[in-house]
Parts: structure tokens; sequence; C-alpha cells
């Protein structure tokens, strides 16, 4: 749900149960490095990224590590995952690489990944159960987890004081305030769902405890019509039905303007976007509140986040270096530092278990209110990613046909309910097509 944005506790598994959980045709989950000895010697790790600010932070890693030496491979283009499948297959893939974690999913079930599980485990504790859940579909580890983008709410207090409505504190709560609002100006709209992007429903699902992909022994259940899946999904079947969401698309430049101009007055945003409203939304600057994003059960508020991650590459003869030089990229407070700083243009966000040393300086003050307690409530965003959600083994094809469905809910065409129980059909046929044991939940 996070605006301008695509999106694209599980068991550890026996080894043995590995290749029905992960492995497609080619029967592996990747290459083992799990149990490899540490290196010796002078390395070159080769590392692809398509993020502001991190070629400076490989410099700095290389002045202070000259036995490690990482050439960084500025990646950006909407095809770098077909090139990094490529690089793969023809044996020259780079050592590690930005990645999503649901394509880290897809990669990892196509064994084009290094299982680093055992390699990895000394710096687990350093990040927070969700994000080390995005490294590890299935329960081996793939990678090491870069930033998050946990999910809170932006909202026109001005506005919200003009339509007689507060902060809403749960999606009832935001329903009824839209409703309310309407009855006020039959116009305005209480939050945006663009017709390309199902991130709404992924996001709600996430907060609402659901659990699309679960491992269960030997096999994945997958449920997207549990109760918890279905009762996101009846958030936005009323926010539909209601005509309570604008559907400005985000791969419109005007985008903005339902948000500037009050034409939608509620978000649920992330860390990243902040600098993007701050220079975007020239007539409502200092209008917006931050405040938690809203919830399903105030007992036990949950959020959502993506995840970026670094991948340790099928073919990658030091998987331990790189483990290593991850891990500092992403954790140390040297790296992160600088990488959190908005100087840096990196955009992210740790994926830390603490990141209270990171908060300040990314909120943009000139583009809130002061009326809120904006660094509690992105610390508090982060420290409640529910951490049930896993991606699945074909997460990132699963979503393009969710993509193709969710043009028809916007246009009250499906209904949520409907387009549930395609996709968990979908998904399971999709597996066992592949050769990966899945079975339906509810």
């Amino acid at each position: 749900m996070s605006e301008f944005r695509k999106r694209a506790a599980v068991p550890v598994v026996a080894a043995a149960s590995l290749s029905l959980l992960l492995a497609a045709c080619s029967g592996s989950g990747g290459t083992d490095a799990s149990a490899s000895p540490s290196t010796k010697g002078k390395a070159t790790l080769e590392f692809w990224s398509w993020t502001d600010g991190i070629e400076a932070q490989t410099k700095v890693w290389n002045k202070e590590h000259p036995e490690t030496q990482v050439k960084f491979v500025n990646a950006a283009g909407e095809t770098v995952y077909q090139k990094l499948r490529a690089a793969v297959t023809a044996g020259n893939a780079p050592c590690l690489s930005k990645m999503d974690g649901m394509n880290l999913a897809s990669f990892a079930a196509d064994g084009l990944l290094t299982d680093i599980t055992k390699t990895a485990g000394p710096y687990k504790s350093q990040y927070t159960a969700a994000a080390w859940n995005a490294v590890s579909p299935g329960g081996t580890t793939f990678g090491i987890p870069m930033g998050s983008s946990p999910l809170f709410t932006a909202y026109r207090a001005d506005l919200f004081d003009t339509y007689g409505i507060k902060e809403p504190k749960t999606w009832d709560d935001l329903i009824a305030a839209g409703k309310k609002a309407q009855k006020e100006n039959k116009k305005v709209k209480i939050f945006n769902m663009a017709g390309e992007d199902p991130s709404t429903l992924v996001d709600l699902s996430w907060q609402a405890g659901a659990q699309w992909y679960k491992v269960d022994g030997d096999h994945w259940v997958i449920d997207f019509t549990s109760p918890e899946a279905l009762m996101a999904g009846e958030v936005v079947q009323q926010l539909v039905d209601n005509d309570l969401a604008s559907s400005a698309s985000y791969a419109d430049p005007g985008v903005f303007k339902t948000w500037d101009l009050g034409t939608t007055i509620a978000m649920t945003t992330s860390t990243w976007q902040l600098p993007i409203y701050d220079t975007n939304f020239p007539k409502s600057k200092g209008k917006w509140q931050l405040a938690d994003a809203p919830v399903f059960d105030p007992a036990k508020p949950q959020t959502s986040s993506n995840f970026d991650t670094t991948a340790v590459l099928k073919g990658c003869k030091y998987p331990d270096r790189a483990a290593e030089f991850a891990s500092w990229l992403s954790s140390s407070k040297e790296s992160l530092t600088t990488l959190t700083d908005p100087a840096s243009k990196s955009g992210l966000f740790p994926a830390v278990a603490d990141v209270t040393p990171y908060v300040d300086k990314i909120i943009p003050t000139g583009m809130f209110n002061g009326k809120s307690d904006g660094e509690k409530v992105i610390t508090d965003a982060a420290s409640r990613v529910g951490d049930q959600w896993q991606y699945g083994p074909n997460y990132a094809a699963m979503y393009s046909e969710m993509q193709k469905q969710w043009g028809k809910v916007m246009k009250k065409e499906l209904t949520v309910k409907e387009m549930l129980t395609s996709l968990q059909k979908w998904t399971v046929d999709d597996l066992n097509g592949k050769g990966i044991k899945a079975v339906a939940g509810s």
C-alpha cells in the first residue's frame, strides 16, 4: 500500500526436504556453501547494485580490508534480474547482488543462489526477524538483509480538521473517516489504490497476520483465503465498493497532485518516500502529520515492510567474505551513518534490530506540522513488522498474476475474495507444476 512503489517465523527444515521446498525442475536449491571453511588470502568480490551511495561505501570497505576487495558494478536497469540469471547460467555471475525479497526467493528456488546458512549465522542477531525471513525462504539463508521499508501513515491534518475526522487508529476507523469526509466533500478520497499496483492488499494481509506462503514439513502451504487474509481483503473491498479510494497511477508524474491538492487526504508510506514528498508537495508543506499505520487489532499492532537484500549468487568462491562484507554494509554504524543520511541519496532505512541512531535525520521537518513524534512513529513501525510473512518460491510470478487480476478488482469486475481464491489455486498449481510440493491451506 506504500505509495509510489511497485512491488513487485518459518521453521528451519531438514536438508533432505530443501529440494522439495525450494528447488524447481533443476532439483537444486542453490549451491551449498553453508559448511565451507573460511577462505584464505586475497580475494576480489564483484557486487552489483543500483542504490545511490553504495559505491562510495565499497571504497571505504576496500581501504579498510585489503585482503577482500569489492568491485562495484552499477547494474541499474529494468532488465537487471534477467541479466543476473543469464550471468549465473554462463558461469560469470557476480558474487553479490542487490535483490528484493521476492526475487531472492525466486532465484533460490531456481538454484541460482548459494546456501550461506551457517556462514551467515553469526550475523542473524543484528537484524529483525522479519528481515531475516526475507533472506531465508524455507529456512535456508541465501543473503544478508540490506534495508527495510516499514509502513506508517501520513495524513492531511488540516483537511481532517475541516471534515471533522480524526486520525484513524484501525482500518475500520479509516473506512468510517472516508465516508464522513465524503459527506462534507463528495470529491475527496481517503486513500489511493492504483490499478496496476496490488501492494495495498499485500500490506493489509501482512498486517492482518496472514501467511500466504508457509513451510510445513516437506511442502509449502499456500493460504490466500485464511480468516486473516479475508479480513484484509474485506477492507480493500469496502474501499472499492464505497468509492473511498482514488486511482492515481504511480507511473503518472501527476500522481503527486492527488495528495498535494487535497483530493486524497491520507496514505500509508515509508522512510524512503519522505524526501519525495518534501520536494513534490509544494502546496501542502507543513500540513501533513505522521501517525502509526492503522491496525486490525490495537492490542497487537502490526505493520508490513518491503525488504532489500544482498544475495550471494551461485558460483561465488568466497561466500564467507561475501557475507562479511554484506553485513558490514548494512549493519555497521560506520556504513549506516552515511547511508541513512539523506545526503547519500540512498533512501536506505536499516533492517537492523535497533534503528534509533538513524531516524532523526530522515524526517523532512518542513513537510510535517510537528504535532506528532515522527521519530517514535518510525521507530515503532520498524519494531512492528510482522515476522510471520514469508516470500515463497514463485512469489514474483504470483505477484505478476495478481497484478493482472487487481485491475479487474479496481473496476468492480472481480471481488477481492474471488481474486484471492483464484490466486491460491494458481499458486498451488504453478508450484506443483515446477516440481515444488505445495498444498492449499484454507
